[in-house]
């Protein structure tokens, strides 16, 4: 076991921050993944496989040290069934959090990631593991406005930690 997994994945409450993504299934139906805010906005299924899709390319970033964000998972299944979302999520938390866990110390403290952007940002695997907790709390922004526009409770913990 890493230092990553030992240490930083707990002093930044890793695993509350993908808790908050287990207690939203939960309370989701599947005829709740068509729900669409107005507008040209994305259903919530398409955002719950947008951040499966981001957590993908993270797994695949701690692999190869090189993030790409053009895979998309073809399977439609991920947009209307929550079944299918909840045991996708659920093996690309065990891809993520073995990933991260094969990564040696050496790599930790020396190899960073290569981002395709056009500037110049090649994070070390722990600042790229803060990078996706970040990506989690936008998708819990936006879905923190579906659920109320469907006149849902924000579930669990959310009302304290997104609000």
């Amino acid at each position: 076991m890493n230092s990553i997994v030992k240490v930083h994945m707990a002093a930044t409450f890793f695993d509350s921050y993908q808790v908050l993504r287990d207690e939203l299934v939960e309370i989701l139906i599947d005829d709740d993944l068509g729900f669409r805010v107005g507008g040209t906005s994305a259903s919530l299924g398409a955002l719950c496989r947008e951040i499966g899709e981001i957590e993908h390319s993270y797994v695949q970033s701690f692999k190869t040290f090189r993030q790409d964000f053009d895979n998309r998972n073809p399977d439609p299944r991920l947009e209307r069934s929550v079944g299918a979302l909840s045991s996708w999520y659920a093996e690309l938390d065990r891809e993520l959090t073995a990933a991260v866990g094969a990564l040696s110390e050496e790599a930790i403290m020396t190899r960073q990631i290569a981002r395709d952007f056009d500037i110049d940002f090649a994070p070390l695997p722990s600042q790229q593991l803060d990078i996706y907790r970040e990506a989690l709390l936008i998708f819990y922004g936006k879905v923190s406005i579906y659920l109320r526009a469907m006149g849902k409770t924000l579930p669990g913990h959310w009302p304290a930690w997104i609000g």
